[in-house]
């Protein structure tokens, strides 16, 4: 059966929901204020990530009854992804304490992580590694830190939407010249349909969050993005090791970004759980006075930049150690050119 007929159909119940939640949170005044930690200056609704999240789980048991993904994949991505969206809308709406915010995320991580099979042997430099329980404890560390790191990022009009369409539709190309070269088995034919759908439930979205945006993901969709991107990369290193090489290059613009700026803040004996504006990209966004063009750089440096390397990494061309070391150089200088980090009054 085909499934071309369900990218739309995802594509359009995404802009619907979320032009309903846009109407709705007018409504009941569920509007982000402004205040010295913002990125934005006029009062905005928020939330409309739901959407990605109902339009996309939705399509996970179908998914699963046409035998086009396995239920045990299913399974990861609906507990995972729904448990770390009900835990941002409750954060949304009120508030939940940092410790029980982060016993969630590593429950969501385990749960992930017991139906994937945990972390699989993985390539470095050449050789194979095979790194047992401590790489599933890394492993659960690895999810935690992306869903947390994307909420981190989604800070500017359009950016982290813009981000997880990019990585999705990369690694559906991975994966699309992976089976079309002969590496992949009839098992993993499939594999590709996951992140296209994931980048068509963020792309019906994107239509409202577009700079300037009239609504703006929230928690709920900023933390599901960041644990399912994460769960389909862990995902690709079962299909074959060296794809987890390459779905960490995809991501390096929010990996560097988000990791150098709380290793900074921390060294600086920052409280790191407090809100901040130090990120390379919001310091960007401030320098060119939009967040139209920081956005659209993101774009371009995805698809530019990264999406070649991860290509090159994940069809054997290079070592995939070497090939992030390469992607991720340049990130390192730009976050050190836009003051990732940095305290605001010494950028």
């Amino acid at each position: 059966m085909s499934i071309w007929w369900l990218l739309p159909a995802v594509v359009g119940v995404s802009l619907f929901v979320t032009g309903a939640l846009r109407r709705y949170a007018l409504t009941r005044s569920l509007m982000d204020i402004p205040n010295a930690r913002s990125s934005h200056s006029v009062p905005t609704p928020r939330g409309g990530g739901v959407a990605i999240v109902v339009s996309f789980l939705l399509a996970l048991p179908l998914m699963a009854g046409m035998e086009l993904i396995t239920w045990p994949l299913a399974w990861a991505l609906l507990g995972a992804g729904a448990g770390i969206a009900v835990l941002g809308f409750l954060d949304d709406h009120g508030h939940i304490a940092a410790r029980w915010r982060l016993l969630g995320h590593f429950a969501a991580a385990i749960w992930a992580l017991f139906w994937l099979g945990g972390l699989p042997p993985l390539t470095l430099l050449g050789f194979g590694v095979d790194l047992g329980w401590l790489g599933h404890v890394l492993a659960a560390l690895y999810l935690v830190w992306l869903l947390n790191l994307y909420n981190f990022m989604d800070g500017i009009d359009g950016i982290a939407s813009v981000e997880a369409i990019c990585v999705c539709l990369g690694g559906a190309l991975l994966y699309g010249l992976y089976a079309l070269l002969g590496f992949a088995g009839p098992a993993q034919a499939t594999v590709w349909i996951m992140p296209m759908l994931l980048a068509a439930a963020v792309a019906g979205f994107l239509f409202w969050n577009f700079p300037p945006a009239r609504i703006f993901m929230g928690d709920a969709g900023s933390g599901f993005l960041g644990i399912t991107l994460g769960v389909l990369s862990l995902q690709a290193a079962w299909v074959a090791p060296q794809l987890l090489w390459s779905w960490l290059i995809l991501l390096g613009v929010f990996i560097v970004d988000a990791t150098f700026t709380l290793l900074r803040r921390l060294l600086r004996g920052d409280k790191v759980y407090e809100a901040h504006r130090s990120h390379a990209y919001q310091y960007a966004s401030r320098r060119f006075g939009r967040h139209l063009p920081v956005t659209l750089v993101v774009g371009g440096i995805n698809i530019l930049w990264l999406l070649p390397i991860a290509l090159w990494v994940g069809l054997g061309g290079v070592d995939g150690l070497l090939g992030l070391l390469i992607a991720y150089v340049p990130l390192l200088v730009l976050a050190v050119k836009y003051h990732a980090g940095e305290l605001e009054q010494q950028a």
